[in-house]
């Protein structure tokens, strides 16, 4: 896929892979009941708009990147995903394209959501689109603070580009708070939502993209 997601594919693979079951039946009972509170939660959901800070660290060199910026959701499957610092970036998922747009380096790729999505499990996961009931076998960790709810989680069809992934949820709303993926290279990508608002008017426009003039298309 080239160049297409720094935030995502270019330091992480984005799908979630973890190994273990869980250990008791009573973390067995409160985990099918929360997983199914947060799945209904987010079917529920029409729209959402958040802030994001996303941390991108390469395990070999030890090198983190830190990113601030907004994302934006409506329903049924409309992305915005706009980084402003350190440098600008803009991620549109469309009904049926792809675009991400690298303002500083005057270039635009395009693709199909198709060939997006299916690799690109964090954002799926918090823009509400991932099944957590279907797509993965979950495990709740009862030995973490109450004042967050933590879940691990193993995809139920694995890909290689990740290992594991952890969300935390907020145990009142059942809103995600974060989401940590770990690829085979121990490479992490964390995404961390504040200043969430649920069901805000979002243009139509928002999740539209023209290249701008001079712009190379690929």
């Amino acid at each position: 896929m080239g160049h297409i997601f720094r935030v995502f594919v270019g330091v992480v693979g984005l799908t979630a892979i973890l190994g273990g079951a869980v250990g008791t039946a009573l973390a067995a009972q409160a985990e099918e009941g929360i997983v199914e509170k947060i799945q209904h939660r987010y079917e529920s959901i029409q729209s959402f708009q958040a802030g994001f800070t996303q941390e991108l660290t390469v395990a070999a060199s030890r090198e983190s990147e830190e990113r601030r910026g907004v994302l934006y959701f409506r329903h049924p499957g409309l992305i915005r995903w706009e980084t402003v610092s350190p440098e600008p970036e803009l991620l549109i998922v469309g009904p049926e394209v792809v675009w991400n747009y690298f303002e500083d380096e005057e270039i635009a790729y395009r693709y199909a959501v198709e060939d997006v999505l299916g690799s690109a499990t964090v954002l799926k996961i918090l823009s509400g689109q991932a099944r957590l009931d279907e797509d993965f076998l979950t495990e709740v960790d009862l030995a973490e603070d109450s004042d967050v709810t933590v879940i691990r989680l193993r995809p139920r069809v694995p890909e290689p580009s990740l290992v594991e992934a952890t969300i935390r949820v907020d145990p009142e709303t059942f809103l995600l708070q974060q989401v940590k993926a770990v690829d085979f290279y121990g490479n992490t990508n964390q995404v961390t939502l504040h200043d969430l608002r649920l069901d805000p008017e979002l243009e139509p426009s928002l999740f539209e993209f023209t290249p701008p003039e001079g712009v190379l298309v690929r």
